[in-house]
């Protein structure tokens, strides 16, 4: 009973964490196999026996000497640091924690951990060069072949026995084990010949451990759902896809030298991420928020690079401007100083990683992503990240230099529409930004806040959307929604007839237009709410001007069965100077809230105990609430946000 209780779990997980889907949202483009013409020619398209890696040999120390520059030094100091690293096991039982608690830190804190210093090490002995850190390399990578599984705990549950302690009779591929195969991929490709000096097994079990764990599985499991080679209409493919697959592409381009062999992966690989690229809206907006953007648009970069490189160019999208506006949906998303619209599970705090945002720019040719990249530096030198993505960290290595060339300049469009996806972001003159948003209650990371919106002054966010708490089993499982941040009552909404929105696919905006000249954007939200809410339409709208915010709804009930209730989430100072008036102050931003005299205004605060969310909003965030005895089959509502002194 308690495995077929935790494997419905894990389903609700699949259903919840992976993706949502629209019925526009899936459209057959294969550009990727379009651009390769056919498996036979991408075959003869292939650069060989690992000659299209762009980096100088292990031994060729003028080479990186010249590549690494003034980041040499920095490199071997964070290595020194793990000269005398203890390497972390990971017991049993701290696999079975997630099982039993839901707790996921306990397995992956020493796993990210070891793969944090495998990485360091690597990069250490490339910049060195001398052998120094080689002996404690191969600890790490004997230590990692002598695991079970490379799988996070939290997706082991997709094994065969639906549980979360690793199973030696099968291997599948997740998230985890594909960063640390290709990462372990590299360890091969620049030292198998220094370990065989040592010991020619050390090389021959890392060759054959890949093989056993990334390279097989790959070629013979259709099941994996991520590779969505059994998709069909309302299945859902999200950032795992591209994330997986640029593992899997890194490995087989590293370690597979036969011509026919590596073909067949090379295009199965492809197969597999045109089915994510089919997915995603043609607008380029990334539903998971911009926290999940490197994981999405950003590891399908990773793989369009890699592709690229390993066949000299001739199988390239980055033409294509659907990638191009993945590309740039990271800069309309950043508001300033570190604030990011943050729909979703996304957090409010963030940006982007900088050299990767400069890569896809130079790729795609968006001088926008380049200078943006340069402008999240904020006048510092870009480094090598030392987390453990080996390709980002080499491709930082590359590039780092173009980027600290570049002008630091972030400029958006007044108004960015994504019609498809349903975003909407405005600004003004007054340093105000906007964002909007219709969709429906079933997208990636998926919060019920069809029709919400937030509001920034001057970068500071005034009207907030709170984001998510600390992952957790519940997060991810069927009580979901029973989480407040997941609610649509902790957004920026109406409750209609006392009722709030619901999960689902059929839980939608509908007639959602933006008129870009007059900044207005509005959607009829009645659909995303259940018949219990009696209502026929609520249309939203919002008007920004060039000194105020205008909310309009306007609604036809059914029945009226109880008042409506509006809510406005914020974290400022919350005063109430009259009758009809509120006032907000955020980090010396000031705005004052009109609303009609019929509503009540009342103050909820919500002591924020989990540090994701109290380490971005501080210790308590505060919900407004407008409430009215009135109850009426039609009404119109006006709510008017202004700046104050």
């Amino acid at each position: 009973m308690k495995r077929n209780t935790f494997y419905r779990i894990f389903i609700s997980f699949c259903l919840l964490f992976m993706a949502g889907i629209s019925a526009h949202a899936y459209t057959e483009r294969n550009l990727l196999q379009k651009a390769a013409g056919s498996e036979e020619q991408l075959k003869e398209a292939l650069v060989m026996n690992q000659k299209w890696v762009p980096y100088p040999a292990y031994n060729d120390r003028v080479g990186w000497d010249e590549l690494l520059g003034t980041n040499k030094e920095s490199l071997i100091r964070a290595g020194e640091k793990m000269l005398n690293y203890e390497w972390k096991v990971i017991r049993a039982t701290d696999y079975l924690e997630y099982e039993r608690s839901g707790e996921r830190n306990i397995m992956q804190n020493p796993y990210e951990a070891n793969r944090k210093a495998i990485n360091a090490l690597m990069l250490a002995e490339l910049a060195e060069g001398k052998g120094r850190f080689i002996d404690q390399l191969i600890n790490g990578v004997f230590y990692s072949c002598e695991m079970t599984s490379w799988v996070l705990s939290a997706h082991l549950v997709r094994q065969s026995t639906k549980r979360s302690l690793p199973d030696y009779r099968e291997q599948v591929i997740d998230l985890g084990s594909g960063n640390f195969g290709s990462m372990l991929s590299w360890v091969y490709y620049f030292f198998h010949d220094s370990f065989d000096k040592i010991d020619p097994v050390i090389s021959q079990r890392l060759r054959h451990t890949l093989q056993e764990r990334i390279l097989d599985p790959y070629m013979n499991n259709d099941r994996e759902w991520w590779m969505a080679f059994q998709w069909k209409p309302g299945m859902i493919i999200n950032n795992w896809n591209p994330w997986c697959n640029s593992n899997v592409l890194q490995c087989y381009l590293l370690l597979e030298n036969d011509r026919d062999r590596l073909a067949k992966a090379v295009w199965r690989s492809m197969q597999s991420a045109d089915k994510f690229i089919n997915f995603v809206k043609a607008d380029g907006a990334c539903e998971e928020g911009p926290s999940y953007w490197g994981h999405a648009a950003g590891k399908m970069y990773d793989y369009l690079q890699i592709l690229s490189d390993g066949t000299d160019g001739k199988v390239s999208l980055f033409k294509e401007p659907m990638i191009r506006r993945m590309g740039e949906y990271i800069s309309r998303t950043y508001v300033g100083n570190g604030w990011v619209v943050n729909f979703a599970d996304a957090s409010a705090k963030g940006g982007g990683d900088a050299p990767l945002i400069y890569r896809y720019g130079h790729a795609v040719g968006s001088e926008e992503m380049m200078q943006f990249a340069a402008y999240l530096l904020d006048g510092k030198r870009p480094s090598v990240p030392l987390g453990n993505d080996t390709f980002r960290s080499l491709q930082s290595i590359l590039w780092n230099g173009e980027l600290e060339k570049t002008a630091a300049v972030h400029t958006i469009p007044a108004c960015t529409w994504y019609p498809e996806t349903e975003f909407c972001y405005l600004t003004n003159k007054s340093g105000w930004f906007l964002a909007t948003k219709g969709g429906f209650n079933n997208e990636s990371h998926n919060h019920n806040d069809v029709g919400t919106f937030s509001l920034y002054v001057n970068t500071i966010p005034v009207i907030l959307d709170a984001g998510v708490g600390t992952y957790t089993k519940q997060t991810f499982g069927k009580d979901r929604y029973t989480i407040w941040t997941m609610q649509s009552n902790y957004h920026n909404l109406p409750m209609i007839n006392g009722i709030p929105q619901k999960y689902g696919q059929e839980y939608k905006a509908t007639n959602t237009t933006c008129n870009e000249k007059k900044r207005v954007f509005s959607t009829d939200i009645a659909a995303a709410y259940p018949s219990e809410a009696k209502v026929k339409n609520w249309i939203r709208s919002y008007t920004l001007d060039d000194r105020k915010l205008t909310i309009t709804d306007s609604y036809t009930l059914e029945e009226a069965v109880a008042p409506n209730q509006v809510n406005f989430m914020t974290w400022g100072n919350v005063t109430f100077p009259s009758q009809g008036k509120i006032q907000i102050e955020v980090k010396g931003q000031k705005v004052e809230l009109d609303y009609p005299t019929l509503f009540k205004a009342e103050l909820e605060t919500i002591q924020l105990d989990d540090p994701r969310l109290s380490n971005v909003w501080g210790k308590e965030i505060y919900r407004i609430t407008l409430k009215t005895n009135e109850k009426k089959e039609t009404g119109n509502y006006k709510f008017v946000i202004q700046q104050v002194k």
